[in-house]
């Protein structure tokens, strides 16, 4: 079960080559950090790191960050273009997979862009740490993560991480109710 005696630790990864070079604002580490901020009551930690495109630099540092996150945000390197490997990097390190993470987040977003069904957006854990990929646009961030945050607070009790506890206001967190 969660472990409520201490902060959340959330880390948010940007895969980028232009945001890891400096050309390029990083504008879906900010995003989905303001999105946490907003809808987690509970204590956080957050860590934001930048890296650039590439199944073997992604996957280097999600084993890194896995060390102390018990949630791990992935921005970027999604979609069809020949960099676009960071699923393979979250496969590449997964203990487990939870497609329906995926699939919800794609169906949120098919009601704003018929392009959503080329996202690859995924979930996955490695030991007590849940890894979901989300997009790099700051609205698409919101939409992805209001369809399936109700879920993860559960999830992160089930696998022994920190306890969070959202707003209900803003997203209302699944837990059973006690037998």
């Amino acid at each position: 079960m969660s472990d409520p005696t201490r902060p959340a630790r959330i880390a948010i990864l940007t895969v980028s080559d232009r945001a890891a070079s400096g050309e390029y604002e990083d504008k879906g580490g900010p995003g989905a950090e303001a999105w946490i901020r907003e809808v987690i009551v509970s204590p956080v930690e957050i860590t934001r790191a930048i890296v650039p495109d590439g199944r073997e630099s992604t996957a280097a540092k999600l084993r890194e960050l896995a060390e102390f996150a018990d949630l791990i945000l992935v921005t970027g390197g999604t979609g069809p273009a020949p960099r676009d490997l960071t699923p393979e990097a979250v496969s590449d390190v997964a203990e487990r997979e939870y497609p329906g993470f995926g699939e919800e987040m794609r169906r949120a977003s098919l009601r704003e862009v018929p392009t959503a069904i080329l996202s690859r957006q995924t979930a996955v854990s490695i030991r007590k740490t849940l890894i979901i990929t989300i997009p790099g646009k700051p609205s698409a961030i919101a939409t992805c993560l209001n369809a399936v945050f109700a879920a993860v607070p559960y999830c992160l009790d089930l696998l022994g991480a920190a306890y969070i506890e959202t707003d209900p206001t803003k997203i209302e967190a699944f837990r059973p109710k006690p037998k």
